[in-house]
């Protein structure tokens, strides 16, 4: 008899977003212990928050929730062996690296990608909405990261960030990261193991 397959876990993220580096780093390797497909769905916070009436991140609105996110994020960081630095700028644009993890949602290098990325906005405190930034992240990944990055400044692909942004709040999105496992949503990063058992719970029908 063929096993039936775990259904996938969706993973809509953002570079700019803290509690999505501390999922972002984990997800991948807890995705395939489980035999859990994993699939990326990169989007943009700020049409999401401005569609909200929020004109930037509720971190930053409300200072007294800015100061607990901070400690919190030491917290959790340590819990994870995660390293972890409060940037210097907050939130940090992405726009570039977004458009390049578009391209990448199917690719085996998207997961070391976004890593990398990750850790440069997050530990090494780094701007990261910069060629220079993109091409290191793409550094040995991909045979001519200039190629990919041209890639993704083409029109097309900034309609499809857009289009999954968009997608993001049609599906009721209103922070990062977000899990879909079928139409079971599951929002931050406390609720990744949560969102990972469902999917290896809720098997497919085999293929006949």
């Amino acid at each position: 008899m063929t096993r039936s397959a775990s259904t996938p876990i969706e993973f809509w993220f953002e570079f700019g977003s803290n509690y999505s580096y501390l999922s972002l780093m984990r997800i991948e390797e807890l995705a395939e212990a489980a035999g859990v497909p994993l699939l990326w769905r990169p989007f943009l916070l700020g049409p999401v928050f401005r569609e909200l009436g929020w004109s930037t991140s509720p971190f930053v609105l409300q200072a007294a929730k800015g100061r607990y996110m901070c400690r919190d994020m030491e917290r959790q960081a340590t819990k994870y062996g995660l390293a972890w630095r409060r940037p210097s700028a907050f939130p940090r644009a992405a726009v570039l690296p977004m458009r390049v993890a578009v391209l990448g949602t199917e690719e085996a290098w998207m997961g070391a990608f976004c890593r990398r990325v990750m850790r440069q906005n997050w530990v090494e405190d780094r701007e990261i909405d910069t060629p220079e930034a993109v091409r290191e992240a793409l550094s040995g990944l991909v045979p001519d990261p200039d190629a990919l990055i041209a890639a993704a400044l083409e029109p097309n692909n900034k309609l499809r960030l857009r289009a999954q942004t968009e997608q993001a709040g049609s599906r009721g999105i209103f922070g990062a990261p977000t899990f879909f496992v079928g139409d079971e949503m599951f929002w931050g990063n406390d609720r990744l193991e949560d969102a990972i058992a469902c999917a290896a719970a809720c098997r497919q029908a085999p293929a006949i």
